[in-house]
């Protein structure tokens, strides 16, 4: 158990186990968390702060609220759902000014451990259900009495949670630390940027941010923490850029009538966008240094397209191109685009695929207008002796077996879904030289995201659509209206086109919203009998998921109900409807994504949103999917609208809840820049600046894209 130890001897690295008495259930708890020394928990920061003495009454609590409620336990239970039978404690919590129920799925055994009569403080979302309000899957304290609860502070700081360890054991472990800590970690940030900007010290701050006199210590906190966060990041990446411009890269030159005789073949024109994005790319081939440039385009803009005139431009000087996406579907789909595009220029340019579960090389020595299936040693041989100077593939792009001869053009697609390290590996040449560089994204990406994350990146923007295109008339559908829908497909299928129907889930859950399995069955038995339906998801095998989308492409199948694996890249241009079910477990970007599945054509599509929620949250939320005018536009009002804690991508983009919190703020994020920008400016080495130099050895795991 360990006994607790003399003041002296506690330091920043001590084992939290030495300083505190654990049971079992707290060790388990902490190591879920991450959480090994006091370093580790002193910064573990509140997720909120509630203030005692302005507390929410029960009879003020409203649907959508995440806040703590005070009360006494009664009428406990353990039952099952009625609809799913899914194991659930319930009980009833009472205050001076009402009760509301609060509901634990899942946890049956949580009405043994409370007690009729109990004093409770329950911290969850108040939600609606059919009933009324109640409390879902609340973390609970028990309290002696509120007074107590309130620790003789009246700003309680709430923490994030985990069976085993509650709020209340972090408030007394850190209190402890606090007060009997040796010495304070030292302040990586200078005293010169902290009075600029009017930002607490470290040690300050660590005090205001776990037991502030007032909100607005914390509040002054959580900006300190939020700037340091992203300057530190900042930082990383500007290294990280002067670094790589150090290294020479591959010379290529086009001339302008190549490039204008390649692009002549394209059945559309060019938008302006994409030809100022080609001229961006071509400037950067005839630099000496290596091209690291972000292709950032609304759906449908044309991305393909930029990146097939990209790598012409590369295999036109002798070298080889390498395009990895993140799945294999949408890999084989590029290599049926770069097919298309460079057969028609009748040179014989070898084009290779490599995935987890086949290689392909086109063209065939059978048949000069197909590929073949060729051993994966083949395939290597070929790319390793410059043999294939296109080769386009997944993960499986990086592996150590993959060697090319004169590698000169990185191309990763949807690049916000690999790592960092997986973009250095496929961008790292053994020779002297590196590749070019060139990531694309769909994916709208709010300013100050773009500021920070990819400050090691030039900006290229496609924000026109090609012509022709219609918007997508998008309709927010009440379950009283489905039918109203059903008959629009209907009638959209017997004129020739096709739709996708798209579920949160692959099979029944936990969770009551709709599924992949249990809706293609209903859709065919009870709503299109008269169409084929199929299923696709990720868990199929790749060749099954291949020969669906085969067989959808070709019309053979009219309905396909799928999960969001059809996010990304798929191009089915006769596909003018999607039904998207359960709208409102998806993010506002996802959403936006899915829906340009069927912006691929210049007939009219339609985009059905499908919801069972009535919290006043959900339909604002939705309301902006109708109204906003872009991806990027809805991006913006996603990051504002949405709470740090919940906002689609926190975990992907490695920022963690406080760090966005400050790019909602544009004015924060350009100070850091600024800073950031000055520091590596006039001492790229760090040398004056050790502690910063310290802290960015440990920079690997601020940034996780995967």
């Amino acid at each position: 158990m360990g006994s607790n130890p003399t003041l002296s001897e506690m330091t920043l690295n001590s084992p939290i186990e030495e300083n505190f008495r654990l049971v079992d259930g707290q060790r388990k708890a902490l190591k879920k968390l991450g959480l090994k020394n006091l370093r580790d928990l002193l910064f573990y920061f509140p997720s909120r702060h509630e203030s005692f003495s302005e507390r929410k009454n029960i009879a003020n609590l409203k649907e959508g609220d995440k806040t703590t409620v005070y009360g006494k336990i009664s009428n406990l239970k353990m039952n099952k759902s009625w609809k799913r039978r899914v194991a659930m404690a319930s009980a009833v919590v009472s205050d001076m000014t009402g009760t509301i129920s609060a509901v634990w799925f899942s946890q049956p055994y949580i009405a043994n451990i409370l007690k009729e009569g109990d004093k409770v403080a329950l911290t969850g979302k108040i939600t609606r259900g059919k009933s009324g309000l109640y409390i879902a899957n609340p973390s609970y304290e028990k309290i002696s009495s509120y007074e107590a609860l309130g620790e003789g502070s009246e700003i309680l700081a709430i923490y994030p949670e985990t069976r085993g360890v509650t709020s209340r054991w972090m408030r007394f472990a850190i209190r402890k630390i606090l007060q009997n800590l040796e010495q304070f970690p030292a302040d990586p940030i200078y005293e010169e940027i902290l009075k600029k900007y009017h930002l607490p010290s470290l040690k300050s701050a660590l005090i205001f941010i776990h037991t502030p006199q007032k909100l607005g210590d914390a509040e002054t906190a959580r900006k300190r923490f939020s700037f340091e966060e992203i300057f530190f990041i900042q930082l990383a990446r500007m290294k990280e850029r002067r670094e790589h411009d150090q290294h020479r890269s591959f010379k290529m030159d086009i001339s302008e009538k190549e490039l204008k005789d390649f692009i002549s073949i394209f059945p559309f024109e060019l938008t302006s966008a994409q030809k100022k994005s080609i001229g961006h790319i071509i400037g950067d081939f005839g630099k000496t240094s290596a091209m690291s440039r972000l292709l950032e385009g609304d759906v449908g803009s044309g991305k393909t397209a930029v990146a097939v005139v990209a790598s012409y431009a590369a295999v036109k000087n002798g070298y080889q191109v390498a395009y990895m996406a993140p799945t294999e579907i949408l890999a084989q789909q590029h290599f049926k685009s770069f097919i298309n595009y460079f057969s028609q220029l009748r040179l014989t340019t070898k084009i290779g695929l490599i995935t987890s579960s086949e290689c392909k090389k086109f063209p065939s020595k059978i048949n000069l207008n197909d590929a073949t299936h060729i051993s994966r040693a083949q395939l290597l041989k070929w790319v390793a002796n410059g043999e294939i100077p296109i080769l386009i593939g997944t993960h499986s792009l990086i592996q150590k077996s993959v060697k090319f001869k004169n590698l000169s053009l990185v191309i990763i697609d949807e690049q916000h879904r690999f790592g960092t390290r997986q973009r250095a590996v496929l961008a790292k040449d053994k020779s002297e030289k590196i590749p070019h560089l060139l990531s694309m994204t769909a994916t709208p990406i709010p300013r100050t995201l773009a500021l920070t994350l990819y400050s090691d990146l030039d900006l290229s923007l496609l924000d026109e659509m090609p012509a022709g295109r219609q918007k997508i008339i998008t309709e927010i559908i009440d379950p009283e209206h489905r039918e109203r829908a059903y008959e629009k497909i209907r009638e959209e299928i017997n004129n020739g086109r096709q739709a996708y129907v798209i579920c949160p889930l692959i099979e029944t859950g936990k969770i009551e919203t709709k599924n992949v399995t249990d809706e293609a069955k209903r859709l065919q038995k009870e709503v299109f009998p008269e169409f084929e339906i199929a299923v696709l998801h990720g868990r199929m095998l790749p060749k099954e998921k291949e020969r669906i989308l085969h067989e959808f492409r070709n019309n053979e199948i009219q309905i396909l109900v799928s999960t969001s694996v059809i996010e990304v890249g798929i191009d089915v241009p006769n596909a003018t409807m999607i039904v998207i079910e359960g709208a409102e477990r998806f993010g506002l970007a996802q959403l936006h994504q899915l829906r340009g599945r069927v912006m691929r054509s210049t007939h009219q599509s339609y985009c059905f949103v499908f919801t069972d929620s009535s919290s006043q949250k959900t339909s604002e939320r939705l309301r902006a999917l109708v109204s906003a005018k872009s991806g990027f536009e809805l991006a913006e009002y996603d990051l504002q609208f949405r709470g740090t804690g919940e906002l689609g991508g926190a975990k992907q983009w490695g920022v963690s809840d406080i760090g966005m919190e400050a790019l909602k703020n544009i004015k924060m994020v350009e100070a850091a820049r600024l800073e950031a920008q000055k520091i590596i400016a006039t001492d790229p080495e760090l040398k004056k600046y050790p502690l910063i130099a310290e802290r960015l050895k440990n920079q690997d795991k601020i940034i996780h894209f995967e």
